[in-house]
């Protein structure tokens, strides 16, 4: 399941990467905002506690800049969320840090190329190996 969430500032980028969503049947779950003010980390918060329910879950968080929202969901044990800006750094983030959420900035971010980030990021596989390794000492540093 993917888990979607934003703030006010991210609202209408997260109607964009819905719209994908829709069109390319992923199944997710719209957690918020609907254009109202709202915090950030309270949508992030919201957003990560499902995510960290299954392995499988990923998340898409965006607020304004997509700075604070990451910053809230990598409180949440268990998360990996990257800011991102590209598709180069959407795929390694899955390939070689195993996010299980991307976050972008709604006021930063153009709507083609968070669309082009974000089917990176669902169609990218953990590679494992001597990356695994590190995730491992990232999961030690929630400890």
């Amino acid at each position: 399941m993917i888990y979607v969430g934003c703030d006010h500032g991210g609202y209408q980028l997260k109607l964009e990467l819905i719209k994908y969503l829709d069109e390319n049947g992923f199944e997710y779950n719209d957690m918020g905002c609907n254009g109202e003010p709202v915090d950030y980390p309270d949508i992030a918060e919201a957003v990560c506690r499902k995510v960290t329910e299954n392995d499988t879950n990923k998340g898409i968080l965006v607020c304004g800049t997509g700075i604070g929202i990451s910053m809230a969901a990598n409180k949440i044990k268990g998360i990996r969320a990257a800011l991102c800006a590209d598709w180069y750094s959407a795929k390694y983030t899955r390939l070689h840090n195993d996010a299980n959420v991307i976050c972008m900035g709604g006021r930063t971010t153009g709507a083609g190329s968070a669309v082009e980030m974000l089917d990176v990021f669902l169609h990218t596989d953990f590679e494992g190996g001597r990356h695994a390794t590190r995730i491992n000492k990232i999961k030690k540093l929630e400890d």
